[in-house]
């Protein structure tokens, strides 16, 4: 019996199966390897060496599987950073395709900020992107950061960074109100005009402007009343020279001459809004908190009373009139001497 010389593989598996294990062979010889001749001088690599055709075999070779079921290979995704959101989300365009929008509610640009911002800009950049909408072949309106391209446009900047989003007129505008509002960047005219601009073309209440601004209702109603303000009054809240405060002392006066007087008054002075408060009760023929009225002396008889009744029961009396009532006060320390009080005055009736 010929001794069994198998190593490596085929005797670790007999010692583990406690058999005889036997390597089966190649039914056909390996396929052999033509070597491709490459250029002189040139260095043989793995590339040089292909393999050639297989001999036929009597084993039948496995048919193709269909494309569906071979294994799809994915590529190896990189991992998602701030950057590639960012860069995803906003377009470097250049500055002349962006105009402004005519219906932007704020339209108070005050110079001396743009020119702060220019400055910042130029030393850091434009850290926050001008949102826009796309309203032509390569033509940009702006929705929010009309001061942002402003201030860039004022330092000869050639292009910015934009987040673009397709929506409407309608939505434009009401975008812009939700972040000039949250940035506190309209003064109250303009919050007004706008609000009174969403309801006329999108038909919307003052409940519906309250639940999309994030407000309470009253504080939209208040803001529309402002543009029942005369026209000069709301020029001069436009402009900051007069204040909410001093346009509800307008409001207050129920005639419009008188409205117009206070505002006329406003124009040519500058007022405290205590001093608006005070002029405007004048002008709806109401008194001013200033005024009072002349105290009427008061009967000799309530005097006499109330100084017998002092020292009847030792402590201090007042007979008063207060608004056509008439009232007697009597002073007591604490509850015993109250009791004592109560005593004396059913002795005094019994």
């Amino acid at each position: 019996m010929a001794k069994n010389t198998k190593g490596g593989l085929g005797r670790g598996l007999n010692s583990l199966l406690g058999g005889t294990f036997e390597t089966a062979m190649p039914a056909t010889p390996s396929p052999s390897r033509e070597r491709v001749v490459v250029g002189e001088g040139d260095i043989p690599s793995y590339n040089s060496f292909v393999e050639s055709k297989p001999m036929s075999s009597s084993v039948p070779a496995e048919p193709p599987r269909p494309a569906a079921q071979r294994e799809q290979v994915k590529p190896v995704e990189e991992p998602l950073t701030l950057k590639k959101v960012l860069a995803k989300k906003l377009d470097e365009v250049p500055l002349e395709s962006v105009v402004p929008n005519p219906d932007q509610p704020r339209t108070n640009f005050k110079q001396e900020e743009i020119e702060e911002l220019a400055s910042s800009i130029e030393k850091d950049g434009l850290l926050q992107p001008i949102l826009v909408r796309t309203i032509g072949e390569g033509k940009y309106q702006i929705i929010a950061g009309e001061r942002r391209w402003q201030a860039c446009k004022s330092i000869g900047m050639k292009t910015v960074p934009v987040r673009i989003k397709d929506v409407d007129e309608d939505r434009a505008l009401e975008l812009a109100l939700v972040e000039n509002i949250q940035r506190s960047d309209l003064n109250p005219i303009e919050e007004a005009y706008g609000y009174k601009r969403l309801m006329e073309r999108k038909n919307m209440t003052q409940a519906d402007i309250a639940q999309a601004m994030s407000k309470g209702r009253s504080t939209v109603a208040n803001a529309l009343r402002l543009l029942d303000l005369p026209e000069g009054a709301q020029q001069l809240l436009f402009e900051d020279k007069i204040t909410a405060g001093h346009a509800r002392a307008i409001l207050s006066i129920p005639s419009k001459e008188g409205r117009q007087t206070l505002t006329n008054k406003l124009m040519e002075m500058k007022m405290s809004v205590r001093e608006a408060e005070n002029l405007a009760r004048l002008l709806s023929g109401k008194p001013s908190d200033g005024s009072t009225t002349p105290r009427q002396p008061l009967p000799k008889a309530y005097k006499s009373v109330a100084k017998a009744l002092r020292e009847v029961l030792n402590t201090n009396v007042r007979v008063k009139s207060v608004k056509g009532k008439n009232k007697i006060e009597i002073e007591f320390k604490d509850e015993e001497e109250l009791e004592r009080l109560f005593e004396e005055l059913i002795a005094s009736v019994s």
